[in-house]
């Protein structure tokens, strides 16, 4: 069976630091993979290497037994990226992202409201993003995890600034993708709540 997502013997340097090397992974339909470490210790670095977004010093990454190299479009169309920043667009309101969200998509007609309501958004739905607080920016930017249908995700701190309700809410959403086939990637300092059968992890060491 080809593996849905791999990479072999990734290394990383920056600044002329190693921040890892020869470094594997594999990840199945189902399956989530929680990258840990300390802080510097390159769990940013190695999710921008997976997305495609920055080339590594040395290794391979593979999508459905592809290189991702070589089949960008097919790999982009079926990843979601969210990294530390928001990337939402702050001058529009909940309502004017998840409407440009979905236009990307190519999604059907989907109840904003009710949407921005479950992420504890109501009543805000109509204020300029940057009005908000950052967990509320914060909650905007996850509203594509309810409107995305790539099986793919690769999350940075998701859950930075959330509250433990938030958290919940949104635990409860990665269930839902890894039930329905899709697979994830994520770093967290936030323990995850028990319910994950199909969690693998990766330790990454702070090298000097």
């Amino acid at each position: 069976m080809t593996e849905f997502f791999s990479a072999q013997g990734l290394s990383c340097i920056r600044q002329d630091r190693v921040l890892f090397e020869q470094l594997d992974l594999t990840l199945n339909s189902g399956e989530l993979l929680q990258i840990q470490g300390k802080n510097g210790a390159g769990k940013s670095s190695l999710l921008r290497l997976l997305a495609g977004l920055s080339t590594p010093d040395d290794g391979t990454i593979y999508f459905q037994g592809q290189l991702i190299a070589e089949c960008l479009e097919q790999y982009a169309a079926s990843l979601c990226y969210i990294g530390h920043q928001s990337g939402i667009h702050e001058q529009l309101t909940a309502m004017e992202n998840i409407a440009f969200w979905r236009a990307a998509y190519q999604l059907p007609y989907v109840d904003s409201m009710t949407l921005l309501g479950e992420l504890g958004l109501a009543g805000l739905e109509d204020l300029p993003c940057h009005m908000l607080s950052a967990g509320q920016q914060r909650r905007v930017s996850l509203a594509r995890l309810w409107l995305t249908n790539c099986p793919l995700w690769i999350l940075d701190e998701p859950f930075t600034a959330l509250d433990q309700s938030a958290i919940q809410r949104l635990q409860y959403r990665f269930r839902q993708h890894l039930a329905q086939g899709g697979a994830m990637i994520v770093t967290t300092h936030q323990p995850l709540s028990d319910g994950f059968s199909c969690l693998k992890t990766l330790e990454l060491s702070y090298r000097w």
